[in-house]
């Protein structure tokens, strides 16, 4: 079980007060890493930091614009200053609007690329310089089933919900990084995985949705927080040493069928 253990590792986590990201924060938290819970909205990163301290854990909160390079950079120094080193990044953060073919605007478009492309390209660029040099690290990118299959728009019929066309595109492409990524970096002990989660259920995910979708799923339901805890604290720790350019579905079998 040591092989599981963060002890004396600091990870950082973007969107770390999103819908994934506390329960991926708790997670890395409770294996023994001391987390910094990034995003733009510091007031819940403050109080998800707060809560965990509470708790005994080893956490903090820091202010992330993934819009601009000059936060990005002011992160990485503040992480390297306090702490000399950085094991795990999670690119979790995401940016959530627009909606289907037909209701997207360009405008909408290219706001969540400036986060879910541009964003993601340069976290990765700008975080993994402390760890190419430390020849060792962890870079796990939180991507979607979306990413590798197309949606089922049945589910979505009676609802209010929809499929961001965006969404599919980033998470592709998200994926396919990750396959770079690891070839990259793999002379610098680097690895760089991601994982797919499938729908994670949450307090307002609307009730027609859920039947929707969990019967369509083989394992008849969706993720919860404790789905997502184990993968993460795997493709994070040294469990996984020999683990990296993979993708890992969490979907109940979703992409199965």
């Amino acid at each position: 079980m040591q092989l599981f253990q963060l002890e004396g590792k600091t990870a950082l986590v973007t969107g770390g007060a999103g819908i994934y990201g506390v329960h991926i924060v708790r997670a890395l938290a409770e294996a023994g890493a001391h987390v910094m819970v990034a995003s733009r909205d510091t007031r819940k990163c403050r109080t998800l930091a707060e809560e965990l301290r509470a708790e005994g854990l080893h956490a903090e909160a820091a202010a992330l614009d993934l819009t601009s390079e000059a936060s990005i950079r002011g992160l990485r120094e503040k992480i390297l200053g306090d702490h000399g080193h950085l094991d795990v990044l999670v690119n979790n953060a995401v940016a959530r609007c627009g909606g289907d073919l037909r209701h997207m605007s360009p405008a909408e478009w290219e706001t969540a690329m400036k986060v879910n492309s541009t964003g993601l390209f340069l976290s990765c660029q700008i975080f993994s310089e402390p760890m190419q040099q430390a020849r060792s690290g962890s870079i796990i990118n939180i991507a979607s089933i979306y990413g590798m299959v197309g949606p089922d728009f049945t589910i979505y019929e009676g609802t209010e919900v929809s499929n961001p066309v965006n969404y599919a595109f980033a998470k592709g492409g998200m994926i396919n990084l990750t396959r770079y990524l690891a070839s990259f970096l793999a002379p610098f002990r680097v690895r760089v995985n991601s994982l797919s989660p499938g729908g994670f259920h949450n307090q307002d995910t609307p009730p027609e949705f859920e039947s929707n979708y969990s019967r369509r799923t083989p394992l008849r339901r969706m993720a919860d927080a404790d789905d997502l805890k184990g993968p993460v604290v795997f493709l994070a720790s040294e469990a996984s040493r020999y683990v990296t350019g993979q993708n890992l579905p969490v979907d109940g079998g979703w992409t199965a069928i």
